[in-house]
């Protein structure tokens, strides 16, 4: 068994750094060594494709690694990004994707969640846009800014790493863990367990790694208005009567659970020292029961439910569970050329997906008539898949000359498919007297489209550097890239043709296709004022892909017809790239012999071309446009201080003001827009963390660490300048508190979570037209609700290391 370090600054003692980069440190080793005078680990980072610091890094770069997340029990994206400065991502309960916002860009209202390509993420080497659930992870690496120069896969804002723990050489090791928690407002116990295990295969040459994980988290979200029978139970009986409503409805009790089972196996290979290998597979399949989403006080008061539903309820009609399935295929290969070091990644992924959701009230919307039938109540259930290949290739220099250089080479191809439909059970008879009175290729199919596309995107990028003088150094890139998309799509409305639509091919696709091509630049410079301090400027352009919208274009008779139909105007066929240029001066800086961090940046992001979600104006299809142009600026500050032999503190702060700097005529759609100088949507002007981390050696031979955080914000918006039914959601606070007692190769830790039980909104669904009389059916509408901050979590958690 290989030895271990076992203490040096811990636990929520963390650099976190945003702008620049301090990152969170931790420690936990082996065996506990003699007292020495403390001082904040150095955190390796390999975000610049070199072995580095965070703090001699000229980047804005965090790093969190394995015990910080241990500790304080980060289990996701959206756990991280509460402690990086800059970066926010959205809990919206892990049944709908979460926004992911750097420093404030994003158009995209709050019920509309996707991160859109505006940041990479990186398993290992490889692209995979996952959430990943943090599991026998050595650490995550979070950059902030563009960085096409230095990856295979351009982005628009940012990159995260999720970094794997590698197959160990040279002694076999293994790891059992295992969480119990309850949440509060739930009836059930959840669970976390998993293993992990190491062994040489060939000493020094060949070695495997394993591991799983299963985590299962209770619900806290009651539906409570589900229909017993689609098309026959009633979803709005007689609320007065008990007896009514029992009949046709049925209670789901902490529907929005979520199960997630992870696992890897790595072969790592290595014959001489210049060469290695490392295969990998990995995968994770995630259930949700259900959306994390409550209708408290967001229902019209002309709807006799609205006095029934409580904070933790749901009022929807129908369950919402979602099943995914990612799996990754990786080959990297590592070669030593004296010169350089020479870098392979390919790998192959793929993603599986199929959910339900209520779709009622958008149809009500659509068409009123269907209140006409007393068991109106309709479903969607849409599927998806995707499938990628990608390649990179780069060459990073090696040797001590005053220059050094990067260049790379990049291929993705990726292709996608989807098939959604929405039934509506019971109106087949309803409006026909029988069952089988319009035949289709199901019962009760009211609407289906299907899409499938083809992305290819290819690039070469890289970055030539000059220490200039022995405090100087002096960093060019640049990226050129072409692109192209193809898409097709149709859609058919079965109840409503007098043709049945027998079978998909009934179905006809339309293709459209866009393609372009570009380049981006950087420029770095940064300044050595004293061996423990450093300013940097940079300038860095960023971009995300255009593409097809995949609807077919509109005909002279489509738009004659006094029909629905589902095509697109010229201007709707396509969209173009958005662009973005980042402008930081920053600051990393280390104080009384390495007891004191402080790093500060100050940014200017210009936006343009952004890239909108609008409606088409023919089938109401929600597809992607460009709109108007906006900028983000503020600054981000990070501090750690080890204030004695046995307390840390740590704290950080971003503010971030974005808005539009131009008119955006037609940001929502149907002509109606927003002005210069709106507040953009979805992340908090104003972001805070600290945390104290407390150790003490106890019973002779263990040590207790007692670790307190706290991250909050201020307001968000939830659409551009709260127009169109926008609202403000305030801002909230979050304490989390845990204490561990660890000793050699166990520790047992105890920890609560949202300490307080706070109560807050993270995002909408909708919005407020659809409560208050300016939609169709206010009285029955109950689609507009809340994404809520999970509750009070209270566990404890176990580890051994054998």
């Amino acid at each position: 068994m290989g030895t271990k370090q076992f203490f040096k600054p811990n636990l929520l003692s963390m650099t976190i750094a945003s702008v620049m980069a301090t990152s969170f440190t931790a420690g936990a080793q082996d065996a506990p060594q003699p007292k020495a005078e403390r001082s904040i680990e150095k955190i390796e980072v390999t975000a610049t494709r070199r072995v580095g610091s965070v703090q001699e890094i000229p980047l804005n770069i965090t790093a969190l690694n394995d015990d910080v997340m241990r500790e304080q029990n980060i289990g996701d994206l959206e756990d991280v990004a509460r402690w990086v400065p800059g970066l926010t991502v959205t809990d919206q309960g892990g049944r709908e994707g979460s926004p992911v916002i750097v420093r404030g860009l994003n158009t995209t209202s709050s019920d509309r969640g996707t991160d859109a390509g505006t940041v990479a993420k990186y398993l290992g080497e490889i692209p995979l846009n996952i959430n990943l659930r943090l599991t026998d992870v050595e650490r995550v690496e979070v950059l902030i800014g563009p960085q096409g120069t230095l990856y295979g896969a351009g982005t628009l804002g940012g990159a995260i790493r999720y970094m794997l723990k590698e197959p160990v050489m040279d002694f076999t090791e293994g790891e059992i863990s295992g969480d119990l928690f309850t949440l509060a407002h739930s009836d059930d116990v959840g669970g976390e367990a998993g293993f992990v295990f190491n062994t040489p295969i060939i000493e020094d040459e060949l070695a495997l790694r394993t591991s799983i994980n299963y985590y299962d988290r209770p619900g806290y979200v009651d539906y409570n208005y589900v229909v017993r029978e689609p098309g026959v139970s009633l979803p709005d009986p007689d609320w007065s009567d008990p007896a009514a409503v029992d009949a046709n409805l049925r209670q789901v009790e902490d529907a929005n659970d979520e199960k997630i089972f992870t696992g890897r196996v790595s072969l790592r290979w290595a014959p001489n020292d210049d060469f290695n290998a490392t295969l990998n597979y990995f995968y994770q399949k995630s259930e949700h029961g259900g959306n994390s989403i409550v209708q408290y006080q967001s229902i019209s008061d002309l709807n006799p439910i609205s006095d029934l539903i409580g904070p933790y309820d749901s009022a929807y009609r129908y369950e919402e569970p979602n099943e995914v399935e990612d799996q990754l295929l990786s080959l990297e290969l590592n070669y030593d050329l004296g010169f350089a070091e020479l870098v392979s990644a390919t790998g192959f992924s793929s993603y599986d997906q199929i959910g339900q959701r209520d779709q009622t009230d958008l149809l009500y919307d659509i068409y009123s008539g269907y209140a006409d039938f007393p068991a109106f109540a309709a479903f969607t259930r849409d599927t998806g898949e995707e499938d990628v290949f990608t390649q990179e290739v780069r060459l990073v220099s090696q040797g001590l000359s005053d220059w050094n250089w990067i260049v790379g080479a990049f291929y993705n191809h990726l292709e996608s498919s989807s098939d959604d439909r929405e039934y509506t059970p019971g109106l087949t008879e309803f409006w026909w007297g029988s069952p089988d009175g319009q035949p289709n290729i199901e019962q009760d199919l009211e609407y289906i489209i299907l899409s499938d596309s083809k992305d290819i995107e290819r690039a070469v990028f890289g970055e030539v550097g000059y220490q200039a003088t022995e405090d100087l150094s002096l960093t060019v890139g640049a990226r050129f890239y072409e692109y192209d998309v193809w898409s097709q799509s149709g859609a058919a409305t079965p109840l409503y043709t007098s043709v049945p639509v027998d079978s998909l091919s009934d179905i006809s696709l339309s293709p459209t296709r866009a393609k372009d091509d570009g380049n981006l630049l950087k420029f770095n410079a940064s300044y050595q004022l004293n061996s423990d301090a450093m300013v940097y400027f940079t300038v860095s352009e960023g971009f995300r892909l255009g593409g097809a919208n995949g609807l077919r274009p509109c005909t002279d008779e489509d738009l004659a017809s006094d029909q629905q139909v589902v095509c697109a105007l010229p201007e709707e066929v396509s969209y173009d790239p958005d662009t973005t240029t980042n402008y930081e001066l920053g600051l990393k800086s280390t104080w009384l012999r390495n007891k004191f961090h402080f790093n500060a940046a100050l940014f200017s992001v210009d936006w343009d071309d952004a890239q909108i979600q609008v409606t088409s104006v023919n089938g109401q299809e929600i597809i992607t446009g460009n709109a108007g142009k906006a900028n983000s600026k503020g600054v981000e500050l990070a501090t750690r201080a080890i204030l004695s032999d046995s307390l840390t503190a740590y704290a950080t702060y971003a503010y971030a003001d974005a808005q539009l700097t131009a008119d955006a005529p037609d940001l929502f759609g149907r002509g109606v827009g927003a002005l210069d100088g709106d507040r953009l949507p979805g992340a908090a002007k104003q972001q805070f963390s600290m945390g104290l981390s407390y150790e003490q050696e106890v019973f002779d031979d263990k040590l207790l660490i007692v670790n307190y955080g706290l991250t909050a914000q201020s307001d968000v918006v939830t659409k551009v300048g709260v127009r169109e039914d926008g609202e403000v959601l305030p801002g909230y606070g979050i304490s989390n508190l845990s204490l561990k007692l660890d000793a050699f190769d166990w520790s047992v830790t105890l920890y609560a979570n949202n300490l307080f039980d706070k109560y807050a909104f993270t995002g909408t669904r909708r919005d407020k037209s659809w409560a208050n009389g300016g939609r169709n059916l206010p009285e029955l509408q109950r689609v507009y609700g809340h994404f809520l901050l999970p509750p009070r979590t209270v566990g404890v958690k176990f580890n051994y290391k054998f």
